[in-house]
This record gives C-alpha cells, structure tokens and sequence, in this order.
C-alpha cells in the first residue's frame, strides 16, 4: 500500500471511531509488581539483557525500572489490580532468542509476543510476534481446533536481545441494555516498531488461552508468563472511548 493511501485508511479509521471526551480515568501504570494480583516469580530489574542466542536471560540487576518474569522465564501468568474497555496501549518489551509471551487485552484477546525475528513476510502466521492470536475450540477435528486469528501485515519483529514496542487502540466490545453483545471487539490499529501492522481487526471472541466465560465490558489485562522469559519496561493502559 503506498505511504499516502495507508494515511488516508488510518485517517478513516480513526474518524469511524471517533474518540468521545469523558471524565478522564487513571491510566493503568502496570510494568510494577504493585499493578497486579498473585506474581508468582515476576520481579524487578533495573537493568536486564536477554541473550541473542539462547531462551535465557544474560544478566539481569534488580531494582525497580523493568518488570520480568523470573529467573527461569517461566511462572504464572499475571492478572491487573485494574480493569479496562476502550483503550490507548503503549509497550516496551523484551525477549530473548526464542522466547514467547503475550498480552490479553481485557483477559480475552491476546497480542502475540514471539522472537519471529528474520522470518520472511510469507511465512508469518497467527502464532508470530505481532498476531493477534487464534481462537480455538476443542470440539473440532484434529487439525481445524485453531480459528481465525489474524498475523501481522508485515513482520516488524527486531532481533532477540533489543527492546520492542507495541501501539494499541482498541475498542472493547458492545452491550445492549439486557447484557446481549452487539458489536465484537476490535483492534482499530497496532503499531510494531513503529509499523502499522493491523488496522481495523474484528475479534469475534476470546483467543485461545483468554479467559472462561462469557464477554464482558470491561476486564483486567493479563500477561503470559509461562512460555520463556520476557521483560516490560513499560505499559500503559490509558482509558478511552471510541464511539
């Protein structure tokens, strides 16, 4: 897409859901222990190196800056004190060579965290860094359980070892007044590296692992903290309202 068709479909976007003016809330300030519930083995580092060549951290100094997820890279997901429906996400985040994680935004809809990097634009699918993951369903065949999900438009991924950011606008999903959904989530944009790599993305339901139960307007953000090491220096939730 050339550089001024993609300003005008983002400008588009963003006027289809148009920010509306409320009260403004706290955003939620969440790389620190003190955002969430139970942390298992999360810690703080005030400095922290992930290897470029293996799924382990390299050095790491405690103190308060960076939130990580232990020693081993693997312990408990975290869930956030604070909830939230529409919002502006910011990240910066870091993995080593092979490592993987992910944000459920509102505990349902995750933003895949993955070392893709060098891997070719064709070859990207719904479980590399950047995707917005697959949903899935048990009941199917072998082979047809994962659904949907959406990889990103191009990979953005930087190599293992450097820090990485992510961009969010997202729109929470809609209910009517007897608590029936009416319109799905969405990711309106997201931004890797700088790279707008969704735009306007419908979510029809949680992603594979989000949490049980049915939709709501609003939830905690949970973190993946089980499938190798990864470190937030930071994320910011910041309440919205897109119409």
């Amino acid at each position: 897409m050339k550089p001024v068709s993609r300003l005008l479909l983002i400008t588009s976007l963003l006027a289809a859901f148009s920010v509306r003016a409320e009260s403004p809330q706290e955003p939620l300030l969440l790389a620190d222990l003190a955002a969430w519930t139970e942390t298992g083995d999360w810690a703080m580092a005030d400095e922290i190196q992930g290897s470029t060549q293996e799924k382990k951290w390299k050095s790491v100094k405690p103190g308060k800056a960076i939130l990580y997820n232990g020693a081993e890279g693997k312990t408990i997901n975290i869930t956030s004190k604070g909830s939230h429906g529409d919002a502006e996400i910011e990240v910066e985040f870091m993995i080593p060579k092979s490592s993987n994680s992910g944000i459920y935004l509102m505990s349902r809809y995750e933003l895949q965290i993955l070392d893709s990097y060098g891997k070719a634009d064709n070859a990207i699918t719904v479980h590399d860094g950047g995707a917005i993951y697959e949903r899935w369903d048990e009941s199917k065949p072998e082979g047809s359980k994962g659904y949907e999900g959406t990889p990103p438009s191009t990979n953005a991924s930087s190599a293992p070892g450097t820090w990485q950011t992510y961009k969010i606008l997202f729109r929470a999903p809609r209910f009517d007044a007897q608590g029936k959904k009416t319109e799905n989530a969405r990711f309106i944009r997201v931004e890797h590296n700088g790279v707008v790599i969704h735009e306007d993305v419908e979510v029809t339901g949680p992603t594979r692992g989000g949490a049980e139960g049915p939709e709501v307007a609003s939830a905690p953000v949970i973190i993946q903290g089980d499938h190798g090491p990864v470190a937030y220096r930071k994320l910011v939730v910041r309440h919205t309202k897109f119409e």
